[in-house]
């Protein structure tokens, strides 16, 4: 039974360093479930981390509460003894509120802890988290969390915890970028960089290319920044990445440009992706005949096209009615229920006398390559 925990366990983190929230959280919470059950709390508690991780990310506050709520329940009703990396979780919950002052004093806790029990991978904790602290609050201690930093860069030399230094680069590289040291700050990115290359942490990669965006951005490289903006953008799900997003289009509308928030739909054609306002990011499943039949109406919005020309331009085929009115019919209702949120009140494609159209007052947008 352990093992299958903990195999659930992996899965779900693997799908947390690939931005896929969905299953993460299905992945988590059944992990998390089972190791309450077979009270295995050290366990459970690292379920907790990754799922606060995605709340915070997903801006789902209640959520956040409720952790917080749960694992004080644990203490009082389970007897469950405050361990390093309970401390560390309520300190997490707290920073996410935005009282920073109560996340120092958890995290000093968990640092005591740690160090009564020569924990080497909890003291490391627990001291990123002090600096990440360090960081939010007001005015913020830089110079203390750079301290801090510098101890961690002490450990990493021995202790091999890649997750936590590709996380300590980057925020290294945000105090940087704050006290306006841009070209350090970027070193500290492409040194980030080759850390992700190694971890292959899709989140992670995403950040630092809203990072880069950003840094370039206070430097005055607007043409840099939008580069990096665009590529994050890209890469970016709005119903997973909440908080990436909103900081994207803020810098969009800094740079004068329209973010994908303005549009109904999106077609990325570089990266063949299809974002929708309220559905988000759509996946196709290399279905390309529904993609090049949407990117056609997606660039001529309002023209009508037959079903003769629909059969000879996207399958590419000689057009038979008795063999092509159906399979259009199907394939129209495919695609419908792919990108309208609402199937049975379509916004997009519409039907007309002698064939098929996308709707011109949806505001829809084709994303050229660079």
């Amino acid at each position: 039974m352990s093992a299958e925990l903990d195999r659930t366990f992996e899965i779900g983190s693997l799908y947390v360093d690939r931005g896929d929230f969905e299953p993460a959280m299905k992945h988590l919470l059944e992990a998390s479930e089972g190791y309450f059950a077979n009270r295995k709390f050290s366990e459970y508690l690292k379920c907790q981390n990754l799922l606060l991780r995605i709340y915070a990310e997903r801006e789902q506050y209640e959520e956040i509460n409720a952790t917080k709520e749960r694992l004080q329940d644990l203490v009082l009703k389970e007897g469950f003894e405050l361990n390093s990396k309970t401390y560390y979780t309520l300190a997490l919950c707290a920073s996410n509120k935005g009282q920073q002052e109560i996340a120092l004093d958890y995290l000093q806790k968990a640092l005591a802890i740690a160090l009564a029990a020569d924990t080497k991978e909890d003291i490391c904790y627990a001291i990123f988290g002090l600096a990440s602290v360090y960081t939010r609050i007001q005015p913020p201690r830089y110079q203390e969390a750079l301290k801090e930093i510098y101890n961690l860069n002490v450990f990493f030399q021995v202790y091999d915890i890649p997750e936590l230094k590709l996380s300590t680069l980057m925020l290294n590289a945000r105090i940087l970028h704050d006290m306006k040291k841009y070209e350090e700050a970027i070193d500290l990115c492409w040194k980030a960089y080759e850390e992700v290359k190694q971890t292959k942490n899709i989140v992670m990669n995403v950040y630092l290319l809203g990072m880069l965006g950003a840094i370039y951005f206070d430097m005055g490289d607007k043409d840099m920044s939008r580069m990096y903006m665009t590529l994050a953008r890209k890469a970016v799900d709005p119903k997973n990445y909440v908080r990436l997003t909103k900081m994207i289009n803020s810098y969009f509308e800094r740079l004068g440009v329209s973010s994908e928030q303005s549009y109904d739909l999106v077609f990325d054609e570089e990266n063949h992706a299809v974002i929708e306002k309220k559905l988000g990011r759509i996946d196709f499943k290399n279905q390309f005949i529904l993609l090049d039949l949407l990117k056609l109406f997606v660039q001529n919005q309002g023209s009508v096209y037959s079903k003769e020309y629909l059969v000879e331009h996207v399958w590419r085929q000689p057009y038979d009615p008795a063999v092509h009115d159906n399979k259009i019919y199907v394939t129209i209702k495919r695609l419908r229920k792919l990108i309208e949120p609402d199937y049975e009140k379509p916004k997009y494609i519409f039907r007309a006398k002698n064939g098929y159209y996308m709707n011109k007052a949806a505001r829809v947008h084709l994303e050229q390559s660079l």
